[in-house]
């Protein structure tokens, strides 16, 4: 959902921002929905570079799910969380969308953007969702499944593009955070 960033989420971004100052970066992309675009906000106060945002960089949509925890979308819509449970990477949540369309959608932006800005640094503000499909794709694991990597919030991660094929180099940094992040996705 879109949603803001809380007061721990601010101190993040704000750190993060500051981190990614001493980096140089050629490009600046969000996602627009509120937390990643007010983080993107921070970070092209410190690196003065404008915020190019792409709804394509969205977190899954979840439909009747959204807003909902998971024992309230277990209760109100059962057949439908049941067919979610079973981890159907084609199954889309009636009014959302499925895994591998939320994952292509967001891969087509990052393919685009690598593909236009070829040599270029480009630095992108999305979601863990986002995220675990790209390490997921990279890697070869599966899109679903229990994560067998951690994901944390603020944290840096680098991937590489070249003649179409990506390369984790890194993952969740929080140097900028003393190695300790705010919290874990």
């Amino acid at each position: 959902m879109d949603s803001p960033l809380t007061s721990e989420g601010i101190t993040q971004a704000q750190t993060l921002a500051r981190r990614l100052s001493e980096m140089r970066f050629d490009l600046l992309v969000s996602s627009d929905l509120g937390r990643a675009s007010a983080t993107a906000a921070y970070i092209a106060t410190e690196t003065k570079l404008p915020v190019l945002l792409d709804a394509r960089l969205r977190e899954r949509n979840y439909g009747i799910f959204q807003g909902l925890t998971r024992p309230e979308a277990q209760a109100k819509f059962p057949e439908a969380y049941r067919r979610y449970s079973d981890e159907d990477v084609n199954f889309a949540i009636p009014g959302g969308e499925s895994t591998q369309a939320a994952f292509e959608r967001s891969l087509g932006c990052l393919e685009e953007l690598a593909a236009q800005r070829a040599g270029q640094r480009i630095l992108v503000v999305t979601h863990g969702g986002v995220l675990d499909g790209l390490y997921r794709h990279t890697t070869g694991l599966p899109h679903v499944g229990s994560r067998v990597f951690t994901m944390v919030n603020g944290s840096i991660n680098g991937f590489s593009y070249e003649c179409g094929v990506w390369r984790l180099d890194f993952w969740a940094d929080v140097a900028h955070l003393d190695g300790k992040p705010l919290d874990d996705v």
